[in-house]
């Protein structure tokens, strides 16, 4: 069976974009930062996303460049939408129009043991939660705050939830890395 990793890059509040501070990584982005992705790349895993997302990622991509998207290119990419229609733009990426409490525990039954790891989405992300399909939850905490700018907080509606905490990990001095799996209770 794959594990379902949710992985979410979050300011102390909570916000999982947008605020006060517009550059990457909320001006943060470091060497240790850079190693953790790029290991994270390194691990074959399929890339989950919404439509949104990918919609941004794409235009990035294919606009600018970075010594990632060479991989990221490479690995399997699945986008929940009703709205895009294949082919699309970036390579290796397959459209699932069907409803995610139907198709992702399809692709979590697959024998391959392949993880599945969402990108952003936070509707997705929040979704997959609700649903009961995170195994487990990644949070990359970055030191500051967003106050009310900003789109909201990733977590926001929620249900309640048990997390136990696998590890941490401190990121260039100021950058902390929070590993969870979620409790089925």
């Amino acid at each position: 069976m794959r594990e379902l990793r949710v992985d979410m890059f979050s300011t102390v509040d909570g916000y999982g974009r947008g605020g006060p501070q517009p550059a990457p990584y909320w001006g943060y982005g470091a060497p240790g930062l850079y190693e953790w992705i790029d290991a994270q790349l390194a691990e074959d895993h399929v890339m989950l996303m919404g439509a949104t997302t990918y919609r941004e990622m794409a235009e990035i991509v294919a606009q600018h460049d970075d010594p990632t998207f060479p991989r990221m290119a490479e690995l399997p990419k699945i986008v929940f939408s009703k709205t895009l229609n294949p082919p699309l733009t970036w390579a290796n990426t397959t459209v699932v129009d069907e409803p995610v409490e139907t198709s992702v525990p399809r692709l979590k039954a697959l024998p391959d043991g392949l993880p599945m790891r969402t990108i952003g989405s936070p509707s997705l992300v929040r979704s997959l939660f609700r649903l009961g399909l995170v195994d487990r939850v990644r949070i990359m905490l970055f030191p500051t705050i967003h106050g009310t700018a900003g789109e909201g907080p990733v977590f926001a509606d929620l249900p309640d939830m048990r997390l136990s905490l696998l590890g941490t990990a401190v990121l260039d001095d100021r950058v902390v890395l929070l590993d969870y799996s979620v409790g089925k209770d």
